[in-house]
C-alpha cells in the first residue's frame, strides 16, 4: 500500500478532519446538555466519535507510529459497538425501571 505512506496535503487534511470530527463531539454534547439542562449524550456524539476515530486511525497508520496506532486502534470498534447498541435501543426502547447503571441526572437537593 504505497499510497498509505505517500506524503501529501491530502494526508494532512485527513488528520485535521479526524481531529475536528472527534473534538467537535464535545461541543455537540455540551449544546445538547444545555438545551435539556442535564447531562445527555446525543446519538450524533457516537457517530462523530466513530468517524473521527476511523480517520485518526488511518492517519496514525500513515505516520507509521506504533504508539499512535495502538492508542487509536480499538476506538472504532468501541464506538461502532456503541452505535449498534444505540440503534437497538431506538428500535426497542427499554422502560425506565429496566435501565442499567447510575443516572447522569444530578441528585435532588436534600432540604
Amino acid at each position: 500500500m504505497p499510497w498509505l505512506y505517500a506524503n501529501s496535503y491530502l494526508w494532512s487534511l485527513i488528520g485535521f478532519a479526524g481531529n475536528f470530527l472527534f473534538g467537535s463531539r464535545f461541543i455537540f454534547q455540551w449544546i445538547a446538555s444545555e438545551k435539556k439542562q442535564r447531562v445527555v449524550v446525543p446519538g450524533h456524539f457516537w457517530q462523530l466519535s466513530f468517524y473521527g476515530s476511523v480517520l485518526n486511525l488511518f492517519y496514525a497508520m500513515h505516520l507509521d507510529s506504533a504508539p499512535l496506532i495502538l492508542g487509536v486502534a480499538a476506538l472504532p470498534i468501541i464506538y461502532g459497538r456503541n452505535l449498534i447498541l444505540l440503534r437497538r435501543t431506538r428500535e426497542h426502547p427499554i422502560s425506565s425501571d429496566e435501565g442499567v447503571g447510575p443516572s447522569l441526572q444530578p441528585a435532588e437537593a436534600q432540604v
